[in-house]
């Protein structure tokens, strides 16, 4: 019988494998008709079930696989995962403190924890978990750019900045701890190093409308204005119903002096989102300077 239930273990994480959950869940069934005892396989279905979004049922399957062993430190990982899609943080985090006793060396719960923890608002707490996670691995470019997010949100940013920079040398591709560091950088007031540091998420992909408009954003911030403009175009040529980039267009074509462009660019944004109360306001701003423009010359 345990034999059989084994091979279904192995049948449904080939089936995981495969992405193919819901077959995968069958086959867990199946083994534990067979092997009501087995930890694996309530820990495996439990699995399944979080890739199938059936995050209740993952949490009960998990429940199943630590009342079994207790110490099974994967599956009290797994149980914070699952709670913590179901916005249940405070359990996660007792999920994952479950798992640490059991098993202080397991990187990827340190982390858990500490995105947990961030979510919680509980930064130096988080900041603490991360480090536990670097001090196992030093190579973890994840546990390096989170560290500089819980950083960030303490205001730490020349400290996150050195967080991000961690990351990066470890993965030069991480366009997320390219855009952390960026934002740090623009909460330090250091605006030129902010723009060389889009420019390096843009090599890795022209195509980030949000780095063109973050880029746009902070070329404003120098009084590049004209550079900014070109930036935000950049965004709209690439999402055309993005209000946020016609709106900052606006504002920097106001900085400008270009009202009658400005105003253009504010009603695009009201017309994708009519409640934009910014655009709208920039809009009575700009109309108000057109006045103004036009009464004195």
């Amino acid at each position: 019988m345990r034999d059989r239930a084994e091979q279904f273990i192995n049948e449904g994480n080939d089936f995981a494998g495969l992405d193919q959950y819901s077959e995968a869940v069958d086959s867990y069934d199946k083994a534990i008709a067979l092997h009501p005892g087995n930890a694996v396989a309530w820990n495996n279905r439990g699995v399944a079930l979080d890739n199938l979004g059936r995050y209740s049922d993952a949490v009960a399957s998990y429940d199943q696989a630590v009342t079994i062993n207790p110490d099974y430190a994967e599956a009290w990982n797994n149980r914070g995962v699952a709670l913590d899609n179901l916005g249940r943080y405070s359990e996660a985090v007792v999920a994952y403190n479950k798992a640490i006793t059991t098993n202080p060396y397991f990187t990827e719960v340190w982390i858990n924890r500490g995105n947990t923890l961030v979510t919680l608002g509980r930064y130096s707490e988080a900041v603490d978990s991360y480090e536990k996670a670097i001090a196992l691995n030093p190579d973890d470019a994840v546990a390096w750019n989170n560290h500089g997010v819980a950083r960030e949100c303490l205001a730490r940013y020349i400290e996150a900045v050195a967080s991000y920079d961690k990351a990066i040398i470890l993965n030069p591709d991480y366009t997320t701890a390219w855009n952390n560091r960026r934002n740090a950088l623009s909460q330090l007031g250091r605006y030129s190093e902010a723009v060389d540091t889009c420019d390096k998420i843009l090599t890795l992909n022209p195509d980030d409308a949000d780095a063109w408009i973050n880029r746009g954003n902070t070329l404003d911030n120098l009084g590049r204005y004209s550079e900014a403009v070109d930036s935000f175009d950049k965004a709209i040529a690439l999402n055309p119903d993005d209000t946020v980039a016609w709106n900052n267009r606006g504002v920097a074509l106001d900085n400008l002096g270009r009202y009658p462009e400005a105003v253009a660019s504010y009603q695009e944004a009201i017309l994708i989102h009519p409640d934009y109360a910014e655009a709208w306001n920039n809009r009575g701003v700009a109309l108000d300077n057109l006045g103004r423009y036009r009464f004195l010359v």
